[in-house]
């Protein structure tokens, strides 16, 4: 089963090592500068020569300034991306009557309609992954302070995940709630 946050781990080594790289850099510059290590005198310019570098090294600096920034814009994009992708699924029971299309989508709306009806919940969002024989369920719910998680955790796994189930025709449905505190109320009266 794979995790709704799928950038997360990918992010914090990439971080890590963007980190670290940069430390070391700096401490490499540091040490230099201040005379710890004599690799270079620090009255040396820092590059041999006044003369302009020949030119295709700046199409060289140039691609790779496009190439890191188009890396950077995939990453950035990469954040926005957090929810498992969905299908539209195609139930049939016998083909040639026809068969009907389902939007994974559309299928989960009651869902969190029924999840943000319960007390002390400000909004939930759904998403229905896989193939209908391996289907996933990922919810996360917002929660206002001092809402009891385990009461609403079980009315979600005895209740309303059991009746997405039966609606969908489904065995088993394995499913993953992250539950998200905030301030925000919700926007149901009463």
């Amino acid at each position: 089963m794979s995790s709704p946050n799928r950038p997360a781990r990918l992010n914090r080594y990439l971080l890590a090592l963007i980190g670290l790289l940069l430390l070391a850099a700096g401490g490499f510059a540091l040490a230099v500068h201040f005379g710890v290590i004599h690799i270079l005198d620090p009255a040396d310019p820092l590059v041999p020569g006044t003369e302009a570098p020949p030119t295709w090294v700046y199409y060289v600096v140039a691609a790779g300034a496009v190439l890191l920034g188009l890396l950077a814009l995939r990453w950035l994009v990469a954040q926005a991306v957090r929810r498992p992708k969905t299908r539209t699924w195609e139930l049939h029971q016998r083909p040639e009557q026809g068969t009907t299309r389902l939007d994974a989508d559309v299928a989960t709306e009651p869902l969190i309609e029924e999840i943000e009806a319960v007390a002390g919940v400000a909004w939930a969002t759904a998403s229905l992954s896989g193939e209908r024989r391996d289907a996933v369920l990922y919810l996360v719910v917002g929660t206002q302070r001092g809402a009891d998680l385990g009461e609403l955790r079980q009315r979600i796994e005895q209740d309303a995940v059991p009746r997405l189930r039966q609606a969908l025709d489904l065995e088993s449905l394995p499913s993953e709630v992250e539950f998200r505190l905030t301030n925000r109320t919700p926007a149901r009266a009463g």
